[in-house]
């Protein structure tokens, strides 16, 4: 079952533990991003509704996380 993660820092600290193995990110047409983060017992997701936020979570997301972008 996936764990839903309503704040921005929390889903950080997900994404740097040592058991994340990727990161999926879907854009909207709507102008919503989904993160969801790959870890070894659960799949953890971030729902942003503003681009120039989910942007700057991008930037900020590990860089030796396997990233996957999905486009709608």
């Amino acid at each position: 079952m996936p764990k839903e993660i309503k704040d921005i820092r929390d889903f950080l600290q997900t994404a740097r533990r040592a058991d994340a193995k990727k990161v999926t990110i879907k854009k909207d047409k709507k102008n919503k991003t989904k993160f969801k983060i790959r870890c070894s017992r659960y799949l953890y997701t971030l729902v942003v509704p503003d681009r120039e936020k989910a942007e700057k979570l991008t930037q900020s997301l590990p860089p030796g996380l396997k990233r996957e972008e999905i486009k709608k």
